[in-house]
């Protein structure tokens, strides 16, 4: 019974966490009135391993764990999507990164471009982008056990990741979602994902009832 109750406690909590640290724009809704189709794009990354490595291996691992926080974001959204739980549309990340490398943007100049540039690229009505600050390979799965005493003493923080979603028209930040990680955050980047973006679900901005909701408000 106690281990219940200490497993309520941790859920409400980390839940009230997430919704202090979701931002939305008071502009919103007249920013994505007619918004169709959303792009992902790889998150930029910084890491900071205790390994010893080159920089030129250090910037592909950083390059191989944006492109995987990309491919788990749009499996979250599809997975949803086929419930139709959201208002726009995904673009295929496969196209998005085609289109990309087809006009000369990479992982390692992207980060050059405006919102209104990428989103007139790929034919978007917005961008979901982000960054990943880690201290351990995420996509290589976060370390197994769980300790109490790292948890509150803040051992068991492994970095940072930020989602964000901009206006394609205006390039104006619409929704931002900032998260630590830790042991309890998933035990790889698909886990994580799925996780922090379920906590976010009921603030989540094209979530359709949300929309639907804040409309009936309005009237």
């Amino acid at each position: 019974m106690r281990n219940v109750l200490f497993g309520i406690l941790i859920f409400a909590s980390t839940f009230l966490y997430a919704q202090k640290n979701i931002y939305e724009s008071d502009k919103f809704d007249a920013l994505s009135d007619g918004h169709q189709v959303l792009a992902i794009v790889p998150f930029i990354t910084k890491l900071d391993l205790k390994e010893e490595i080159s920089r030129d291996e250090l910037k592909k691992l950083e390059e191989k764990e944006g492109y995987a926080v990309q491919n788990a974001l749009e499996t979250y959204f599809s997975q949803r999507k086929k419930k139709k739980k959201f208002s726009v549309e995904f673009q295929n990340i496969k196209n998005t990164n085609a289109l990309l490398s087809q006009n000369g943007i990479s992982y390692t100049n992207i980060d050059v471009y405006t919102t209104k540039q990428l989103s007139e690229l790929l034919g978007v009505d917005g961008i979901i982008s982000g960054s990943l600050d880690l201290n351990i390979l995420l996509s290589k799965g976060i370390p197994e056990g769980f300790s109490l005493i790292d948890y509150f003493l803040g051992d068991a923080d492994y970095g940072r990741i930020g989602v964000k979603i901009s206006d394609g028209r205006t390039g104006k930040l619409l929704w931002k979602y900032e998260k630590k990680i830790n042991k309890k955050s998933g035990k790889n980047t698909n886990d994580l994902i799925d996780r922090m973006m379920k906590l976010a679900a009921r603030k989540f901005p094209y979530d359709r009832e949300k929309r639907r909701d804040r409309k009936k408000g309005k009237n």
